[in-house]
């Protein structure tokens, strides 16, 4: 079930989430990078996102945030891979904004595995200045 992010109600399921599927999608970041840019999450991405959470057992287990059609995060609590609810959250985003961009690290084999599963197509690559790392630029419908 996907259901519209309620403000301070969600947060703390939204940073859990963030922090378990980000130390595996992006353990070169480290752990003190994560920790600092959690608190960023709660407080400068959400409030100026358009985010949905999907949820399975009773509690929000991901999260696909927009910034037009930008996605800013897709996030997915890694004991809850594999069973389309990642699919899900992008097939919502696609029926609400028809086209999506979006960067992901190039040492994200997660993300870049189900992009190009999903259909994302690259356009570019560029250094991602926070951090250093570069990054692949991907659109869907190509």
């Amino acid at each position: 079930m996907i259901k519209t992010y309620r403000p301070g109600v969600d947060d703390d399921a939204i940073v859990d989430i963030w922090l378990k599927a980000s130390r595996l999608a992006h353990p070169f970041l480290g752990e003190d990078f994560l920790q600092r840019e959690a608190g960023n999450i709660r407080d400068v991405y959400l409030p100026a996102a358009d985010t949905r959470t999907v949820w399975a057992d009773g509690r929000p287990v991901g999260f696909l945030s927009l910034l037009g059609d930008q996605v800013g995060g897709l996030f997915l609590d890694p004991a809850f891979h594999g069973r389309g609810l990642g699919r899900a959250l992008v097939d919502d985003a696609v029926a609400r904004r028809g086209s999506l961009e979006l960067d992901v690290f190039v040492d994200n084999a997660v993300g870049r595995r189900f992009y190009a599963g999903y259909g994302f197509v690259e356009t570019g690559r560029h250094v991602d200045e926070p951090t250093g790392h570069p990054v692949i630029r991907l659109r869907y419908p190509a």
